[in-house]
């Protein structure tokens, strides 16, 4: 039997589910996201979908820890403390390492699990411990998203188990990854554990880049049905560090070779634009003789000569001595002594936010506004000390005075605040408009 134009029937029962089975191949490797930046300035690499939300599955945990990794640096917990299981932990579904109800386990053993095993038990056991119930520490966790400036990202449990209502983006996760490796690196090696035994059983860490590929000592894996195969990773190869994301893989192995690979074109990109930066800048074209501006001036006409004169009337060459509606410039620093400091050594501070996020972003801003003075300039998010509550420090290095003070200038007229930083580190006041 034959329909439409003489295609026979066994053909179209043959050919539907192939182009079913390609359908599908093609919506779910479209649906893939992914982002590489570099650790210490933030730099983005590669993007693709990065701000598309998706279900973070186990990287959720990555902010359990983040959340942990806190609490035991302002005294809250202690590695050693031993934490109690609850029925509900205990009744996670896997991956999880078995704990019952009523027992108790160490800090320590539970950040291990939760790095190789993936255990959603012991994430629901670490939740319970820094909160009431886990909703509230999902709530917290949210929160502290929030602080970070992960614009996107909601969690509703500290495992990634499934809920419809938790959600984050590459971007925002990159972003965490960032905040654990910067704020906590006293904690980071747990990370890069490939082994971890509790009881009579030794359980091998997700993550298979650590064995793999080259550089490559932590973060975490994760995996749902409705999320595909995520990983988040982080590798250093010559004094550089690389964090990269990837959300909806087909398979774990799809999903760490499209990780190694995305990480080749991070350090490869990142070795191009170096080696850019160390081209030499083209000469400056030399000033004009003498003889050729008089030339030009003599051929200057009468309306000319009325605007030099009208120029020279609005713009004295000599400066008043005092003005109330000048601005207030500060006494340059004495010059530094030859071959003490580098011409390279200056900096801007664009300001101090009470979120690491923020602070980062604000520099993206900035460098985005005045690419040709910033985009040289060595990105660095650090933290104020000596005030009561936590800021962090957004500020732009490794340029020279003239660079600093010119993007300074131009960067208050776009409503930025700024301050150029000397080489000794002390900040100069530039009075605003």
């Amino acid at each position: 039997m034959r329909i439409g134009r003489g295609i026979p029937w066994a053909l179209i029962v043959f050919l539907l589910p192939v182009l079913a089975g390609l359908s599908a191949f093609e919506s779910h490797a479209a649906r893939y996201k992914a982002i590489v930046v570099e650790a210490d300035t933030g730099k983005v690499l590669f993007s693709r979908y990065a701000d598309k939300r998706h279900y973070p599955a186990s990287l959720t945990k990555m902010m359990t820890l983040y959340l942990t990794f806190e609490a035991i640096e302002s005294g809250a917990l202690t590695f050693d403390k031993r934490v109690r299981v609850s029925k509900r932990a205990a009744g996670q579904t896997p991956s999880r390492i078995g704990l019952r109800p009523g027992r108790r386990i160490a800090v320590e053993d539970a950040v291990l699990a939760m790095v190789t095993k993936s255990a959603n038990d012991a994430a629901t056991v670490l939740a319970e411990a820094l909160a009431d119930t886990e909703v509230e520490f999902a709530k917290k966790m949210t929160e502290t998203a929030k602080r970070l400036g992960m614009k996107n990202t909601v969690f509703r449990n500290a495992s990634g188990l499934p809920n419809r209502r938790q959600i984050s983006t590459a971007r925002d996760l990159a972003l965490l990854a960032q905040a654990l490796i910067s704020e906590f690196p006293q904690y980071y090696h747990y990370f890069s554990t490939k082994k971890f035994t509790w009881g009579k059983r030794t359980y091998v860490n997700h993550n298979k880049l650590l064995k793999t590929y080259k550089g490559a000592d932590g973060l975490k894996t994760g995996y749902i049905r409705a999320s595909g195969f995520n990983i988040a990773t982080s590798a250093q190869r010559n004094g550089h560090r690389l964090i990269g994301i990837v959300l909806g893989g087909r398979t774990s192995k799809w999903r760490d070779r499209k990780m190694a690979y995305l990480l080749n074109v991070g350090f490869n990109r990142l070795q191009t634009l170096q080696v850019v930066a160390k081209r030499k800048p083209r000469p400056k074209p030399k000033p004009q003789k003498m003889k050729e501006v008089e030339r030009k001036t003599a051929k200057l006409g009468p309306l000319d000569a009325i605007a030099k004169v009208i120029k020279s009337v609005r713009t004295p060459t000599q400066k008043p001595r005092s003005s109330k509606l000048g601005l207030l410039k500060p006494k340059p620093p004495a010059p530094p002594k030859a071959g003490t400091q580098l011409a390279t050594s200056w900096g801007i501070q664009v300001g101090a936010f009470s979120a690491y996020g923020m602070a980062f972003q604000k520099t993206q801003d900035a460098v985005e506004a005045q690419p040709q003075l910033l985009n040289s300039a060595r990105v660095v998010v650090d933290r104020a000390f000596g005030d009561s509550r936590r800021l962090y420090r957004a500020r732009l290095l490794g340029i020279s005075e003239q660079s600093a003070r010119d993007a300074c200038r131009r960067l208050i007229i776009d409503q930025f605040a700024c301050i150029p930083i000397p080489p000794e580190g002390e900040f100069l006041t530039i009075a605003k408009n």
